[in-house]
């Protein structure tokens, strides 16, 4: 099918339509209507990864019309071992929202779903984008409907928290336009005239230092804030906190991951020797949010805010493993983005069954709730687990290859990380001690209905991932690895070569760390 990236990319938006016409007390119709063409879209997407030829590292299935031709700018989509598993964690995370959200959201429903359907096509179009225009566009249309989502759905600070997303997200961004616009000129200007936006086209494009330095910190403070990284994140947990289930759920599990692909697609390839530069300093930021967001999310009292810090942590080890810069650390990487979204997005989705039932988070209001809630237990001490990275599940995977990689390059820093993973499994092990064992000192707890039906339908597909990742990584990872090396092989051609791993005759080298790693994951 020629054009199945566009049609997995505007189905969502093409739905979203009608809904325009449904009557407003049509609940039941507007929220089918919504999780049957997310549903279809995920069916569709699913014909990507069966499309997609392994040992391939360029772009596949491409798409590619003139848009804005005076201009250079094209509609151009692609997909590569970089993007493929981000795309299907988008059109697998979308019907999941829809459906846990099916008894919760009562407040124009029909808004609601409109919203998540704009968000699902904006965020598979920043992935799927192989023109750098095309790609801002659809990374800026991300903020529009998730800020709704905050801030007509959210909690009682609904609006600040909004407004504090929007204010972040959109002064990086902005910046990172002119950024875009000043390389594209240089490239038109170095190439004849001939303008052109295209992803690879740019790779090519020569910057003297100073201009290389300051694009860098241009396009690295927008996807920074995206992450967000230390200390670029305090609008992360009131965005978490204020936002429903579902917009917790998208924010955490696809989002975010914006701001770390944007690192892959375009700061290490277009900038490679500032990276290599200042690889140190973003390294030296991810571990200290590792720790300080492990540290914070320990002490919190509110459940929906320990697991936002918890995203900072997590995320923290994703921009290690890129700016460690070897073949191991990125699979690892990109990886971990996927089993981040799994896990989080199942803690988010399982902290708002239990806010649904008890319209409390604070964790001192319970205690003993396994007795009550056996099925919602043993749910949540699965993607507890997935989490902390407990060996055969996803996280334990991403985290592994994260950590070797790292090692080769900056064992100090990777140690320090390390203990991130020992303080997860305190904090997320605390909590659930304290909501789920020992005695019932609250009567509202001896109560509560367990979890429904369309929930743990909803929570199926993840834990069916979660265990699938754990056990067989290599499904994902093989996909991956060309794309990686390409990547690679463009930052081998920068000083000092020591630092990346996978340059001329270190190649081979880190392809068999990278297949003894997988096999120590396997056993």
């Amino acid at each position: 099918m020629t054009n199945l990236l566009s049609i997995v990319l505007w189905l969502p938006l093409l739905a979203a339509l009608p809904l325009a016409l449904f009557p407003r007390r049509a609940d039941a119709a507007i929220k089918g209507w919504g999780l049957f063409f997310s549903l279809v879209t995920f069916l569709l997407s699913l014909k990507i990864v069966l499309g997609f030829q392994e040992g391939i590292a360029g772009f596949q299935l491409i798409e590619s019309v003139p848009w804005i031709p005076q201009w250079g700018i094209r509609y151009s989509l692609g997909v590569d071992g970089i993007s493929l598993w981000l795309v299907m964690l988008t059109t697998l995370l979308t019907p999941v929202v829809l459906l846990a959200s099916w008894n919760s959201i009562h407040k124009h429903p029909k808004e609601y779903i409109i919203a998540m359907l704009v968000m699902e096509t904006a965020m598979i179009g920043a992935f799927l984008a192989t023109d750098v225009m095309l790609f801002y566009s659809f990374f800026e249309l991300t903020l529009i409907p998730m800020y709704l989502i905050i801030g007509v759905w959210g909690g009682a600070n609904r609006v600040y928290a909004a407004i504090k997303f929007f204010i972040f997200t959109i002064a990086g961004s902005l910046l990172m336009l002119l950024g875009i616009i000043y390389l594209g000129a240089l490239h038109a200007r170095q190439s004849g005239g001939v303008p052109s936006f295209a992803v690879q086209d740019l790779y090519g494009t020569a910057l003297s230092p100073t201009v290389s330095t300051l694009l860098f910190i241009a396009f690295t403070l927008a996807f920074a804030i995206k992450v967000p990284l230390f200390p670029l994140h305090t609008w992360l947990p009131d965005a978490h906190v204020e936002a429903p289930t579902g917009g917790s759920i998208l924010l955490a599990g696809v989002m975010l991951k914006l701001g770390t692909y944007g690192f892959l697609r375009f700061v290490l390839p277009y900038f490679p020797k500032a990276s290599l530069d200042y690889a140190p300093i973003l390294i030296a930021l991810a571990v200290i949010g590792i720790v300080y967001g492990a540290l914070v999310a320990w002490v919190q009292p509110d459940m929906k805010k320990l697991v936002a810090y918890s995203s900072v942590s997590h995320l923290g080890f994703c921009v290690l493993g890129i700016f460690a810069m070897t073949q191991a650390s990125i699979e690892g990487s990109i990886l971990q983005m996927v089993n981040h979204g799994l896990s989080t997005g199942a803690l988010f989705l399982l902290v708002g069954v239990i806010y649904e039932r008890r319209h409390t988070r604070l964790l001192a209001d319970y205690g003993g709730i396994a007795k009550t809630m056996p099925l919602y237990a043993v749910c949540f001490v699965i993607a507890m687990l997935s989490s902390v990275g407990l060996p055969g599940l996803n996280g334990f995977v991403g985290e592994f290859l994260i950590l070797s990689g790292s090692f080769r390059t900056y064992p100090g820093w990777t140690t320090v990380a390390a203990t991130g993973v020992i303080l997860a499994a305190i904090y997320l092990l605390w909590l659930v001690q304290r909501v789920f064992f020992g005695p019932i000192t609250n009567e509202e707890n001896r109560h509560i209905p367990d979890i429904a039906w369309n929930e743990l339908l909803a929570l199926a597909p993840l834990f069916v991932f979660i265990v699938w990742i754990g056990v067989h990584p290599n499904t994902f990872l093989r996909k991956m690895t060309p794309s990686v090396e390409q990547l690679l092989a463009q930052m081998s051609n920068e000083k000092p070569q020591e630092k990346v791993m996978t340059a001329s005759s270190s190649t081979k080298d880190s392809g068999l760390r990278t297949q003894d790693s997988r096999k120590a994951v396997s056993r």
